[in-house]
């Protein structure tokens, strides 16, 4: 059904024919709900391959703002939220500090919370490398681990530390309101690094350091790692965690479902946090799937999208759930494809605006417009 959806529109048509060439994988995923409100899933694939490597980005974003709320909640009895402010010291090389700031502005805190905001609504890089330190390397793997995401690696800031230092993570402290600490975090250590699934990867033809090119391929290996079903199943557990076994559910309180579900789904305008209120970020920053990420694009009311994105090294990637009120009707939508013709890494060419984002755009409208004319026989959907 996905792979003649695909090839009956021409636009879609024109990646689809050379989707080797793009290593295009999709899910795209319906939702029925029974006479009770219930959700059930049936899953379409189009080249969904686990051991098709593609650079995850800020896909890694998603599961890393989870576990930063489950982590949170073990320490409640510190007094510990996600509004507390927090500090970052510096223990190893490649490491940077954030300094205990005060304010009574609540946006501008270094905070659990404002990071994930910065994350969710515009991608932002330092704010997972923050979260990503507050886990630890090894912590935040192993409870991947637990959760049945065995092949799952998140083991790099975004930041150019070698693999050795991103196995090392800063010392952390929280503090309350009147500035007294509540908790300190010792920095970490991972002492054995991790395995790598796939062996070594490399991709491309030469990429560039600087202004200089390297003739040879940019070797992924020791990069994060996050396959498509993978982080389309971890949106699943945020979005729908009653459908999920609970052995496979992240521990988190229904006000944590609803803060990654509210900031999933808002845009930077519309979200209510003061920094991005600028007219630097715009409605469809982050709304690759629908929208193409297209400055101009008119948002549709009723139409809401709760997704997670990743853009790096010709990688473009956007991992959705999308409901419609009006029209009764939702689905998950997960693709990524890979737009780097000249294959060559880090040279900043690559056919993101000609090739990719018009192909996210079309292929959720596409979709889209198959969803609201599919049979359905309950025509109730979720409300977020």
């Amino acid at each position: 059904m996905l792979d003649s959806l695909l090839h009956s529109d021409t636009q879609l048509a024109l990646v689809v024919r050379q989707a080797a060439q793009y290593e295009l994988q999709i899910i795209y995923t319906q939702i029925d709900r029974d006479e009770k409100n219930q959700p059930h899933f049936t899953q379409h694939n189009f080249r969904l391959d686990a051991r098709q490597y593609f650079d995850p980005a800020s896909l890694v974003k998603l599961p890393t703002a989870a576990l930063a709320l489950e982590k949170l909640n073990k320490l409640r009895n510190y007094g510990v939220t996600r509004r507390c402010v927090m500090a970052t010291g510096v223990a190893y090389r490649c490491q940077t500090p954030v300094a205990y700031v005060a304010t009574a502005d609540s946006d501008y805190q270094h905070s659990v919370g404002n990071y994930i905001k910065r994350m969710l609504l515009v991608s932002d890089n330092n704010a997972y490398n923050r979260l990503y330190e507050f886990l630890g390397q090894r912590p935040l793997n192993e409870r991947l681990d637990s959760l049945g995401y065995s092949k799952v690696r998140i083991v790099r800031r975004f930041a150019p530390c070698d693999t050795a230092a991103n196995r090392y993570t800063n010392p952390i402290t929280f503090y309350d309101a009147n500035g007294s600490i509540l908790y300190k975090q010792s920095a970490n250590r991972n002492p054995k690094p991790f395995d790598f699934p796939l062996g070594q990867i490399t991709k491309g033809k030469a990429y560039r350091v600087g202004s200089k090119l390297i003739q040879q391929p940019y070797n992924f290996t020791t990069a994060n790692y996050l396959p498509l079903q993978d982080i389309t199943d971890m949106l699943k557990a945020v979005m729908f965690p009653a459908s999920i076994a609970e052995a496979n559910r992240f521990n988190l309180t229904s006000s944590d479902y609803q803060f990654l579900q509210y900031y999933l789904h808002s845009t930077p305008h519309s979200s209510g946090f003061e920094p991005y209120h600028s007219k630097a970020y715009f409605d469809a920053y982050k709304k690759y799937l629908y929208y193409g990420r297209r400055q101009q694009a008119i948002s549709k009311p009723d139409l809401k999208i709760y997704n997670i994105v990743g853009m790096s090294h010709g990688y473009l990637a956007d991992v959705a759930y999308i409901t419609d009120s009006t029209q009764h009707t939702e689905f998950m939508l997960s693709c990524v494809l890979y737009v780097n013709k000249d294959g060559i890494i880090n040279d900043g060419s690559y056919e993101y605006t000609t090739v990719g984002l018009p192909f996210l755009e079309r292929l959720g409208k596409v979709v889209y417009d198959y969803e609201i004319n599919r049979p359905k026989v309950y025509t109730t959907s979720q409300q977020n």
